[in-house]
C-alpha cells in the first residue's frame, strides 16, 4: 500500500511540476521573443559551421532547465528558423548541464569529476548535433513552423500585461498539444519508479559487472530524475558498490532520457528523430561512464 501510494504520489508530484515548467518556460520564451528582434536570436546561434553547435551547446549548459523544460525553448528556437544542428546541441546540452548540476557534482564528486563530466557532455552535444542535422534529420520534425515563425510586428501588442496574456495563451496551446503524451510519459514513470528495488539496480550494475554501465544508463531512463536530484542519490549508491562511470551513465540516462520528455519530443519531433535522439543521449552516458571508469 505505501509503494502504491508513493506512486500515485510521483505521478501528481512530476505531472504537476511538469505543467507549471512547462506553461512558464513556455510563458517567458514567447515574452522574450517578443521584446528581443528574431533576427539577432538567430545571428547568436545561426554561426558558420561548428560555431553555431557551439553557441546552442553553451546556451543549454548555461540554462537551469530540466529535461522536460528545454521543450518550448527548442519549440522558439525551431520557429524562429535556428538552424537545426544548433538547436539539437542545445536540446543534448541543456538537461545534462547547468551550473546547478556543476555545483553538486563539485560539491559532493570534486573538481575533477565536475570538470570531465563537463567537457565529455559538452563535447558530445555539439558532436552529435552536428551528426543529426548532416543526416537530414531535420526533415523529421513536425506541427512547427521552422521559418516565419513568431509573432509580426502588427500583432505584438504595446502594453505589457497584453504581451503577458499572448504569451501564456501560446504557452497553453503548446502544452494542450503535447499533454496526452505528457501523461501517458509520467504515467509508465511513475509504476516504474515505484516498483522498482534498489537492489536490483545494484545487483546489475555494481562493479564486477562489465556491462553496468549501460545497464545503469537504461536503468535511469524510466526514473526521470532530474539531475540535481539523481547526483546524490548515485553518490549513495556509489558508497554501497556502484562504479562512479555507472553513477554518471545513470545521472545522465535519467537526466537525458526521460520518459515524459521523449514523449512530448514525439508530439513536434518524428519517430525516426525521437528515437535518434534517445540513442545519441544513451551513447553519451555509455562515452561518459566509461571516461569516468577510466580516470
Amino acid at each position: 500500500m505505501n509503494t502504491l501510494m508513493n506512486t500515485i504520489k510521483y505521478f501528481f508530484v512530476i505531472t504537476a511540476e511538469l505543467t507549471v515548467l512547462f506553461l512558464g518556460i513556455s510563458t517567458i520564451v514567447a515574452l522574450i521573443l517578443m521584446y528581443l528582434p528574431q533576427e539577432k536570436i538567430k545571428a547568436w546561434m545561426s554561426n558558420k559551421g561548428i560555431l553555431s553547435n557551439f553557441v546552442g551547446a553553451l546556451f543549454g549548459a548555461l540554462t537551469p532547465f530540466c529535461a522536460c523544460s528545454t521543450i518550448p525553448m527548442t519549440l522558439g528556437f525551431l520557429e524562429i528558423g535556428v538552424p537545426f544542428g544548433a538547436t539539437m546541441s542545445f536540446v543534448i546540452a541543456s538537461p545534462l548541464l547547468n551550473p546547478i548540476i556543476l555545483a553538486i557534482l563539485l560539491a559532493l564528486m570534486g573538481l575533477k569529476v565536475a570538470i570531465t563530466y563537463f567537457i565529455v557532455v559538452f563535447g558530445a552535444a555539439i558532436i552529435f548535433g552536428i551528426i543529426l542535422e548532416k543526416t537530414g534529420m531535420s526533415k523529421l520534425v513536425k506541427n512547427v513552423r521552422i521559418k516565419g515563425g513568431g509573432y509580426a510586428d502588427n500583432e505584438i501588442p504595446h502594453a505589457f500585461k497584453s504581451k503577458l496574456k499572448l504569451s501564456f495563451m501560446k504557452a497553453w496551446g503548446d502544452f494542450y498539444g503535447i499533454l496526452g503524451y505528457l501523461l501517458i510519459g509520467v504515467g509508465i514513470g511513475a509504476v516504474i519508479y515505484g516498483y522498482l528495488p534498489e537492489e536490483l539496480v545494484l545487483k546489475y550494475a555494481g562493479r564486477d559487472n562489465p556491462f553496468a554501465i549501460p545497464i545503469a544508463a537504461l536503468i535511469g531512463v524510466p526514473l526521470y530524475i532530474r539531475a540535481e536530484t539523481a547526483i546524490p542519490i548515485g553518490l549513495s549508491l556509489m558508497q554501497k558498490g556502484m562504479s562512479l562511470g555507472a553513477v554518471i551513465a545513470l545521472v545522465i540516462g535519467g537526466a537525458g532520457m526521460a520518459i515524459p520528455e521523449m514523449s512530448m519530443l514525439a508530439g513536434i519531433f518524428k519517430k525516426k528523430l525521437v528515437a535518434s535522439i534517445v540513442v545519441v543521449i544513451f551513447l553519451t552516458a555509455i562515452i561518459c561512464g566509461y571516461v569516468f571508469n577510466m580516470i
